[in-house]
């Protein structure tokens, strides 16, 4: 199996070398392609560096990462090395996606914002299947226990059927090995760990702060059980259509808006701009076709 490793915090973070040498470990194929500076908050961005509608990239490697392993940074948001690995940008199809080892825990409808997290839903969007993996500490202490959980959480996610567009999101305390109390399917919590408010509103400009989130009473959540001492397992699903209950007002009260029917005038639709991912492909526009 080809793996892609990749992270939002970085070429630079051991994170990534840990996701490495778990896939390793595991007998698959690896290569680290991660941006070459932070991206957290990203979410599933598709922004870049171009220099002459290219990508850039960065002859860089994580601390630690074994030599066999080929390594190079990108001046691209995580969620766009998701997306164009989907496309053999990088030499191959991958057949997994790493993403992480996150410095912070993303839990709770938060991970909606996460870099880490949205390089993962890019690759499943596009039939990859991949998974996420956080560390409850900006300056972790435990690496050990991260490997530990991810050796167990790959094992589970390329034994198991196909996962479709599903991302498995792990989330691990900074604890050493004989203090985790062990692996737990969890929920989303109410939010996450860090909330973002408003501190200051004036003219010209807004301050924000930012605070942890104590673990609020909502058993079975990933954020409480990760304040607990357990490592949690969270299926997260890439976007779908979800139109259950919808109903639309008449249009000029002659039929229902969501109502289709052939041979209505066409109107035009910007599709924008994103990076080309070949020579097939014209300057600026992605073929998925």
């Amino acid at each position: 199996m080809q793996v892609l490793v990749t992270n939002d915090d970085g070429i630079d973070s051991p994170g990534l070398t840990v996701l490495a040498e778990a896939a390793l470990a595991a007998g698959h194929e690896v290569a680290v392609v991660a941006p070459h500076r932070q991206y957290s908050g990203a979410s599933a961005a598709l922004t870049a560096q171009e220099t002459e509608g290219q990508l850039v990239f960065v002859d860089a490697r994580p601390p630690g990462l074994p030599e066999q392993v080929r390594a190079f940074g990108v001046k691209a948001a995580p969620g766009l090395i998701g997306f164009v690995a989907s496309f053999g940008a990088f030499g191959f199809r991958p057949d997994l996606v790493m993403s992480g080892i996150n410095l912070g825990a993303n839990t709770g409808r938060a991970t909606l914002h996460s870099g880490t997290v949205g390089a993962a839903l890019a690759a499943a969007s596009h039939g990859i299947r991949s998974m996420a993996v956080s560390i409850a500490a900006g300056d972790p202490q435990h690496w050990q226990t991260a490997r530990r959980v991810t050796d167990h959480a790959l094992a589970w996610l390329t034994s198991c059927e196909d996962p479709d567009d599903r991302v498995l999101n792990v989330n691990v305390p900074d604890v050493a090995p004989d203090r985790l109390r062990g692996i737990r399917p969890a929920t989303l919590a109410s939010f996450g760990a860090v909330q973002a408010r408003v501190k200051e509103l004036e003219t010209g400009y807004v301050q924000l702060t930012y605070t942890g989130v104590e673990a609020e009473e909502e058993p079975g959540t990933d954020h409480y059980l990760l304040a607990r001492g357990w490592a949690t397992l969270t299926m997260l699903r890439a976007p779908v259509a979800d139109d259950a209950g919808l109903t639309l007002p008449r249009v000029d009260g002659t039929q229902s808006a969501a109502a289709g029917h052939e041979g209505e005038p066409l109107v035009d639709v910007s599709a924008g701009t994103v990076m080309s991912t070949g020579a097939d492909a014209p300057a600026g526009e992605i073929d998925e076709e």
